[in-house]
């Protein structure tokens, strides 16, 4: 197995994307998220899988089961299985952030241009790795 190695601040700073799958592995799964100003993922939980992101540039929100924290570029979160969350981009610029899901949550290769795209998309991890 090759694994995954790459400049991720780069990658990262670099998505227009809403949602790019960069990595799959059987238990992880590697993605770039980019938020418009005003932006935001929109509210969600995951029963069976945490979460980590760490935003690499901007400025917004993260709501973790109703407790609200002011987020910017550097900043590092953990969302638990089963916590309701959001996070919003409060700033004028593009957030870029990066996201770990424990297990996968998308369908290996996945990009979805927009949220418009995403919301209306029905993939899911499907046991399909990148390797």
């Amino acid at each position: 197995m090759k694994g995954f190695v790459d400049d991720i601040e780069e990658l990262t700073e670099e998505n227009t994307n809403f949602r790019r799958v960069l990595y799959t592995a059987k238990k992880m799964q590697l993605v770039v998220m980019a938020l418009g100003p005003g932006e935001e993922i929109g509210e969600e939980v995951h029963n069976d899988r945490d979460q980590f992101f760490r935003l690499e540039k901007g400025n917004g929100e993260i709501s973790i089961d109703g407790t609200v924290s002011r987020i910017e570029t550097g900043t590092a979160m953990i969302v638990p299985a089963g916590a309701r969350h959001n996070i919003k981009n409060t700033g004028d610029e593009p957030l870029k952030l990066y996201t770990l899901y424990a297990p996968p949550n998308h369908a290996d290769g996945t990009v979805h241009g927009t949220k418009a795209a995403a919301e209306a998309s029905k993939e899911n991890f499907d046991g399909k790795t990148t390797e």
